[in-house]
């Protein structure tokens, strides 16, 4: 007596740029049956070859399967691809890029055309969905019973985390953790800006700055507890007040290898503020309360 295997979902995915494409194929490898609709249909015939159903239009798509995962350019899209659409019965899971804001009202808008609804963040590249070795994952907020209903099939693209019933959080958590690479990568361009006129190889010049990276990361721990705990000086080896002494010396090295300083002047202000206000034994935790006000 053999196992029967289970059940696999269907489901449609909506827009086939490149992530969408590359959600799609990983679903078709697994074995999901597959309904794809595009705005422009070339772009689905390489999946149809592949074993998708190609729906002629979004409406004919959403009707196909009770499962439908949204992965387009942006709200407008989607305001445009479902226009007019039933969406009674739906699960709807938005993977298009958003705002907490955004997400709020799709939700509310899924609600009153009478689908469940899940909005997304996905922290990956095309390349990594697919490969779990890669280390991609999606944010989930939304509906946790179509979340827990779904997690399976959610889970064949890329990893999974559910951070709440509130449609916003995964975006919310996105654009945050986006928003720290973005900071990190400022910092990255101003330290290769300063080496850039000098007899400096770059590239051996790269693992030093990596590994000075890595070893700052676990700061991100003590400034969450500091804000849990509202205590900003506990466990504080590197002072407020010491930083912001050393500022000068780095605002005239940028001055003195003909750099910009605009990339660190903006946090430097903000440092000098806080010392301003609060205690010159405090962490820079405080920094997250003058971006509040």
């Amino acid at each position: 007596m053999t196992d029967t295997p289970a059940k696999k979902t269907s489901l449609t995915v909506l827009g086939l740029g490149a992530m969408g494409t590359a959600l799609a194929r990983t679903w078709l490898a697994a074995g999901h049956s597959l309904t794809v609709w595009n705005r422009t249909p070339s772009r689905a015939a390489a999946l149809g070859e592949e074993g998708a159903a190609v729906a002629g239009s979004a409406s004919d798509a959403v009707a196909a399967n009770r499962l439908v995962v949204a992965c387009l350019l942006d709200g407008a899209s989607i305001d445009d691809a479902l226009d007019g659409v039933d969406l009674a019965g739906k699960d709807l899971v938005n993977l298009t890029t958003s705002t907490p804001a955004e997400a709020r009202a799709r939700a509310a808008w899924a609600r009153e055309r009478g689908a469940r609804y899940l909005d997304g963040g996905i922290m990956a590249v095309p390349p990594m969905i697919g490969v779990p070795e890669a280390g991609g994952y999606v944010f989930y907020s939304g509906s946790r019973e179509l979340f827990e209903q779904h997690r399976e099939t959610l889970g064949v693209p890329a990893g999974t985390a559910y951070v709440g019933e509130d449609p916003a959080f995964a975006a919310l958590h996105d654009v945050a953790l986006l928003s720290a690479m973005y900071g990190m990568f400022a910092g990255i361009s101003h330290a290769f800006a300063l080496i850039r006129d000098e007899d400096i190889d770059p590239v051996a010049f790269a693992p030093l700055l990596a590994d000075w990276l890595v070893a700052m990361a676990p700061a991100v721990h003590q400034t969450a507890e500091h804000l849990s705990t509202g205590d900003y000086t506990r466990d504080v080896v590197s002072r407020l007040g010491m930083q912001v002494a050393g500022i000068p010396t780095f605002l005239s090295t940028a001055e003195e290898q003909k750099v910009s300083p605009e990339l660190i002047a903006p946090f430097f202000g903000l440092m000098r503020r806080r010392l301003a206000e609060g205690s010159g034994d405090e962490s820079l935790t405080g920094v997250v309360d003058l971006l509040r006000r």
